[in-house]
């Protein structure tokens, strides 16, 4: 296949699949269903949903921040602006072409700050292994604090407090997963080569976080990025009536569901208010404030990107120009 083509479908096909996700579920709506999240959506306490958007912008100062701590030891300290703009135009990319925004970010801060494009991609690949060690730990919670419900809901099986959920998530999977990774550690399929060889990038990339002379502080600042991804997820369940008193645990398993759902289409688009709704469905949340909620929570965030990645790619040759 035409190397063209592939990155058509690589670019369009999450992007096709997130719009028919979106007419699929409109076209479920009944009349009523889209007066209630209308009503929904005019009714909601937005102060929350402005909290949300200024928690998200503070996570971002501490990514951007976090990341010197990944350049200082190559030699390199670029201006914090700067690095807050790469890291604002790299979000902004990943909604139009997914993976798109990490080398825009390299390149972004090669240009303003003379740092070679291979070593600032390295330090953003560094810093992807520890948010993915921080994702499967909150989906381990979740797992663990909702191991009847999940299992209950993979076994159909309405005893809440079988033991057979406990079993397949903490026993079987595990077991299951390390014979896994044996099988394909002796394989000699392209496909399990290249995954054991990204299990093991995984691997020596958070043995080197751990070696690294600033690792508290990058440690504490990969901690308070994913509490403040909780927290904006969090605060929003308070703009909704309906959702305002969801337990700890509703609170996880949606905010996981969400961020599963981002690898799925860019952003998130139609596969984010789907999936959270119906993980907050299962919580006996009605179908249309969860919808409500789930658009409403994307909607702030997708906002939120494209308004400030925006201002970024606008702004940062002009800062630049006269820092010169």
């Amino acid at each position: 296949m035409n190397k063209k083509i592939k990155k058509t479908i690589f670019i369009s096909l999450p992007i096709a699949f997130g719009v028919f996700l979106i007419w699929y579920s409109f076209s479920k709506f009944t009349p009523s269903d889209i007066q209630s999240i209308k009503t929904s959506f005019r009714t909601a306490n937005y102060w929350w949903v402005g909290l949300s958007i200024l928690l998200g912008i503070l996570s971002h100062l501490s990514r951007a921040y976090r990341w010197q701590f990944l350049l200082e030891p190559l030699g390199y300290k670029p201006r914090f602006v700067n690095s807050v703009m790469a890291v604002l135009i790299a979000y902004l990319l990943n909604l139009f072409v997914p993976r798109s925004g990490e080398f825009a970010r390299a390149a972004t801060i090669k240009k303003y700050e003379n740092i070679p494009f291979e070593k600032a991609i390295g330090t953003i690949f560094a810093e992807r292994v520890a948010d993915v060690f921080m994702l499967f730990t909150i989906i381990g919670i979740a797992f663990f604090l909702q191991t009847e419900l999940i299992g209950s809901y993979i076994f159909n099986s309405e005893k809440e407090s079988s033991i057979y959920p406990k079993i397949f998530i903490f026993i079987i999977l595990p077991i299951f997963g390390y014979l896994t990774y044996l099988y394909l550690k002796k394989s000699n399929n392209i496909m399990a080569i290249k995954i054991i060889e990204f299990i093991h990038g995984l691997i020596d990339g958070l043995k080197s976080i751990f070696t690294m002379k600033k690792k508290w502080k990058f440690l504490f600042h990969t901690l308070f990025i994913w509490i403040i991804y909780v927290l904006m997820f969090y605060v929003v369940t308070f703009a909704l009536p309906e959702t305002s008193n969801l337990p700890f645990a509703a609170i996880i398993v949606g905010f996981v569901v969400g961020g599963l759902s981002m690898a799925l289409t860019n952003g998130g688009l139609g596969t984010y208010p789907v999936l959270v709704a119906s993980a907050l469905i299962l919580y006996n949340i009605e179908d249309n404030p969860a919808r409500a909620f789930g658009w409403i929570m994307w909607t702030a965030q997708t906002l939120m990107v494209v308004v400030f990645g925006s201002l970024s790619l606008i702004l940062i040759p002009i800062y630049n120009k006269y820092q010169k």
